[in-house]
This record gives C-alpha cells, sequence and structure tokens, in this order.
C-alpha cells in the first residue's frame, strides 16, 4: 500500500488548537469563559482613571466622583461672620475637617450622621482670616484633602451699639428704650425685627427712629408700675445696609418703679408730685421767666447730682447781658433736658421769688428743703410735666420728649 501523501485539510488542525485550548482552561480552573481573540486580559479604565485587572469579560465598577458644595466661596473677603460655615457631600462622605483662623483659634463644627454635611457651631470673628481643611472619601474608600480659606467683614464695616438704660437699672414710668448705633442704619425693618420686647404687664410699644442712628421704644401709655420690661437684641450679623454689620447680641431687663408723675405750673408757680397717682406733695417753684420760659409738655428725668457747677456760657449769655450770671455751683440738680433744663435748689438770689415770680433761664427752681426732698424722692425715668407755660416744646430728642408725640405718629 502507497504512503498517504494528501495535504490533511488547515480546518481540522484550527479545531485541533482550539479543543486544546479549551482543555488547558478546563484543567487549569475548571471554568472557563470564551473571549474574542486577542482581548483576554486587556486592562478596563474606570472613571476615577483606576487600571484594575478584571475577570474576562467584567466590567470595572463606575465610581461616582464626590461632590462638594462648600460655603463661603473659596477666597471670599467681608464674610459676614453669621453666616454660615458649611459643607454638603453627596456620593461620598465627610471624614473630618477643622476650621481655624490664622491666628490658630479652632471653630467647633459637627458632622451630621449620615457623613454627608459637615457646620460649624463655633462663632466666627470680625476682620479675621480663616481657613478650613476637610477630607472627604468616596464610594471606592478613596480619600482626599482639600483647603478653603475666607476673610470676615473687616473692622471698617463693624458697626456696634449703646443702649439706654443699662441691664438692671431701675427707672421710672416713662422711661423710653433707645439703642444707639455708631453707624447709619439703612435696613430699619431689618434691625426692628431682630429686637424683641416685652413687659410683665403686657404692654405692647413701637419704635421711633429720631435719626439714621437712633431708635427708641415705648408702649403706648406709660410702662405700669412696678412691672418688668426686658430687651432681647439678636444683632450680631444683622445688615445695617452701605456693608455695615452689627456686631453684637445682647439681652437686657430694667425694673420699672412706682408711678411718679409731677405737674409744674409756671402760673401757679407749684410743683405737685403724684405717685400711683395720688398726690403726695406740693411745692413752691419759680420757673422760666419771659425771656426764657420753661418748655411745656413732658419731659423724663435724667442724670442726677448732689452738686454741679453751670456757666451762663452753656446757654450762649456772654458778659453784659442782663440775664448772664458767670459761674455757679448748684446743688440738688435734676436735668430734664439736654439743653440745660434742670430741676434744682434755687440760687441765694431767687429765694424771694420761689412760689410767686418766675426769674429762672428756664429751670425749676426750689427752695433748699423742697430741693433736698424731691432729690431724695425722684429719679431716671420719672415724670415731670409742665404747664401754663409760654415756652414752647422742647425737641422730642433734648431728652427724652417721646411722650409729646401723638401715639399714631410714634407708631410709624
Amino acid at each position: 500500500m502507497e504512503p498517504d501523501t494528501k495535504p490533511r485539510r488547515k480546518g481540522n488542525v484550527k479545531k485541533i488548537l482550539v479543543v486544546a485550548t479549551v482543555c488547558l482552561l478546563a484543567a487549569a480552573g475548571g471554568v472557563f469563559a470564551a473571549v474574542a481573540p486577542g482581548l483576554a486580559g486587556t486592562p478596563l479604565e474606570s472613571e476615577a482613571g483606576s487600571a484594575a485587572r478584571t475577570s474576562p469579560g467584567i466590567a470595572a465598577p463606575v465610581i461616582t466622583p464626590v461632590s462638594v458644595d462648600a460655603a463661603p466661596a473659596n477666597g471670599a473677603k467681608q464674610v459676614n461672620p453669621a453666616a454660615p460655615v458649611s459643607l454638603k457631600v453627596d456620593h461620598g462622605t465627610i471624614e473630618r475637617v477643622s476650621l481655624t483662623s490664622t491666628g490658630g483659634e479652632a471653630v467647633d463644627g459637627s458632622i451630621d450622621p449620615a457623613g454627608t454635611s459637615w457646620a460649624a457651631t463655633g462663632a466666627l470673628k470680625f476682620n479675621t482670616d480663616y481657613s478650613y481643611t476637610y477630607v472627604l472619601k468616596d464610594s471606592a474608600g478613596r480619600e482626599t484633602s482639600t483647603t478653603r480659606s475666607f476673610a470676615t467683614v473687616s473692622s471698617s464695616h463693624e458697626a456696634d451699639a449703646a443702649i439706654y438704660p443699662l441691664d438692671g437699672m431701675k427707672v421710672g414710668v416713662g422711661q423710653p428704650l433707645q439703642v444707639t448705633f455708631s453707624e447709619p442704619v439703612l435696613n430699619r425693618d431689618a434691625v426692628e425685627k431682630a429686637i424683641t420686647v416685652t413687659s410683665s404687664a403686657g404692654q405692647v410699644g413701637a419704635f421711633h427712629w429720631y435719626s439714621d442712628t437712633m431708635v427708641r421704644y415705648r408702649a403706648e401709655t406709660f410702662w405700669a408700675a412696678n412691672s418688668t420690661v426686658s430687651m432681647d437684641m439678636k444683632l450680631f450679623g444683622v445688615d445695617l445696609g452701605n456693608g455695615q454689620i452689627a456686631n453684637f447680641n445682647k439681652r437686657m431687663s430694667i425694673a420699672i418703679g412706682d408711678k411718679k408723675v409731677a405737674v409744674a405750673d409756671a402760673t401757679a408757680h407749684t410743683f405737685t408730685l403724684s405717685v400711683n397717682d395720688q398726690p403726695v406733695k406740693t411745692l413752691p417753684v419759680s420757673m422760666g421767666d419771659k425771656r426764657f420760659p420753661s418748655a411745656r409738655g413732658f419731659g423724663v428725668l435724667m442724670e442726677k447730682k448732689r452738686y454741679d457747677h453751670f456757666r451762663a456760657a452753656s446757654i450762649g449769655l456772654k458778659p453784659g447781658d442782663p440775664a448772664y450770671y458767670g459761674e455757679e455751683d448748684v446743688e440738688y440738680t435734676i436735668r430734664l433736658t439736654l439743653s440745660g433744663a434742670y430741676l434744682h435748689q434755687a440760687l441765694d438770689s431767687a429765694f424771694p421769688f420761689i412760689g410767686n415770680t418766675n426769674v429762672s433761664h428756664g429751670c425749676i427752681g426750689f427752695l433748699p428743703d423742697g430741693a433736698a426732698w424731691v432729690f431724695e424722692n425722684l429719679g431716671t425715668g420719672d415724670v415731670v410735666q409742665i404747664i401754663n407755660t409760654e415756652g414752647d416744646y422742647a425737641a422730642n430728642d433734648d431728652g427724652f420728649g417721646d411722650w409729646n408725640i401723638p401715639w399714631a405718629e410714634y407708631d410709624n
């Protein structure tokens, strides 16, 4: 028999090679997956940029990048120190946050239970640079660290205020509450909303602005005798307008005493004091003469001094003027207006006129015993009403002339 010299079919060889390859794969692991020739073991890129190998035919997991919403913006200037400093993330968690001033003072903060938001809980300061570093973790467990910075409102845009009466003072029923700001207030509504006034007697009052820097508050009628008035000012961070930011919160409480209202009659030359609506004493007085008539209407007593020094020049009088009196030491003075009206012991030269003639420069003058009694029994916030005088009303901000403004106008 002649040997078989016919060529073998190439297809059979391919089949044999494939079977051999399959057998090798089966022998190696007992499990196999058919792959296209030339692609077995090719690395796959994830969205995060990793090149981890996977089993042939199985795609690498897609890692969604962590998104961050952070406030204030990085590099922000003139940040209101009352504005929130916060982080919020999606597709990841917040691991830790550090917020510090450039001086090294740390500001407390807290991460929510889910680990997706953080907020500063400590207070920021004005005119301070801050930096905060936060570490985030994505769903693959990878951590990234980022540092941001910002600066709070500078001192040139920081506003404070003086408040009267002072916390804990005891005053009379006529005392308005007064707040005087260091900078002009354009956003008056914002300021009023940030101040809450309450009375133990349930009285409701109103604000009245005398200027861009001064506001007062009183009730429609005198404060109730022996009540308490409290004021809660949450003004820290309130925008006053024109970039000026208030820098304080304050709570204060004042005690109201008995209702003490005196009537000074320029025609009868008398001063009658009532306590809780009951007349208790009438004293003879001398009030302003025709050139300097006492101002009419309600006045609220201010500071008082056992001894004081009066100068004629303070009310515009000069030597040679018939009314000029030079300088005098005066006893038992209680201020009625900023411009210089007082209750006080009259000068010796005026004693013969007490109770019968008006000879003062607008003040209410008493004999020594009467002046001492008034000084002992009246004080800050008590009320004097001047009647039957030829004088006009004093300016409402020349002292506390609030009670000369009709309520409909005051509450406006």
